[in-house]
């Protein structure tokens, strides 16, 4: 059954070696489900971002929005996922690099698994969707690019997912029947960012939708390109009331690891992978969100 279009919703704000890596990444990657690149311009503070974004727009390469004040992370993302009531969206943070078929892998899964609201993928760098450490941030494999690793990933875990109790907003996408019934993200609670995709997953949740990790995605993240030195600030806050608003969500979160449900899915990875490839770790990551 063919997908119906989605839009590809992507907030840029700073880090342009970044953003030129994964908008280049996202328009060379060939997938078969029709989509729509939606770049999100924050009043970027850095003029080669805005220059860069307002070329690939005058080439048609994307479609772009400019908002003329910083209006934060959230109201970027819903600005994207307002723009057409009919379709899915997949938000992508400006720090991220991915491969051929991500979308259709990605979109794939969410059209399998049972009441699916959200799909996120693994990543290097995704706190409960990490690999090849669990909760952890890692770097890439020496001597192995993202294309080669997500290839690894659609041969060794086709088709498969978890179920997961949060999605991890740096890939996730949203079904259309998901966004309608929850609503936006809470752009008053959680406007610059962070925490965001957990409230909406939770109350999503709530709803009867569930959560999935697509075990045959990899997308690489860089992590903290946007935020820098507040982003810490910003997590603290953002758990106190996602914590107060959802006492659920905590024992949810630590029943996951305790139980850590993908280790086969990584392990299934990490056996194709030669031994001097190890990776080395990139530093520690919260637990989720």
């Amino acid at each position: 059954m063919p997908f119906a279009l989605i839009d590809v919703i992507i907030p840029v704000y700073r880090g342009l070696p970044e953003t030129r890596r994964c908008l280049d990444s996202v328009l060379a990657a060939s997938c078969t489900v029709s989509h729509e690149i939606i770049v999100i311009d924050d009043a970027s503070p850095e003029p080669g971002i805005s220059a860069f974004v307002r070329d690939l727009a005058a080439d048609r390469s994307i479609t772009l929005r400019v908002n003329r004040e910083n209006r934060g992370f959230v109201h970027a993302v819903n600005t994207g996922m307002s723009m057409h009531e009919g379709r899915d969206v997949l938000l992508l943070n400006s720090d991220t690099e991915v491969a051929d078929g991500w979308i259709d892998r990605i979109a794939g899964c969410g059209a399998r698994q049972a009441r699916a609201g959200t799909v996120t993928p693994f990543s290097n760098n995704a706190t409960i969707c990490s690999f090849p450490r669990f909760v952890d941030r890692n770097e890439l494999p020496r001597g192995t690019t993202t294309r080669e690793l997500d290839r690894i990933f659609a041969d060794a875990n086709a088709g498969r997912a978890v179920e997961i109790p949060t999605a991890v907003g740096f890939c996730m996408w949203i079904s259309r029947h998901c966004l309608a019934t929850v609503g936006l993200f809470d752009e008053a609670a959680f406007g610059r960012g962070y925490g965001e995709e957990v409230d909406f997953c939770m109350r999503a949740s709530r709803a009867g939708f569930r959560h999935w990790l697509a075990a045959d995605t990899f997308v690489y993240h860089a992590g903290e390109v946007s935020f820098g030195a507040t982003g810490a600030d910003r997590r603290v806050e953002a758990q106190r009331i996602v914590d107060l608003r959802y006492p659920e969500f905590q024992p949810a979160v630590r029943d996951f690891v305790a139980r850590d449900p993908p280790r086969t899915l990584r392990e299934n990875v990490g056996a194709r992978l030669a031994p001097a490839r190890e990776p080395a770790a990139a530093g520690p990551c919260a637990a989720a969100g």
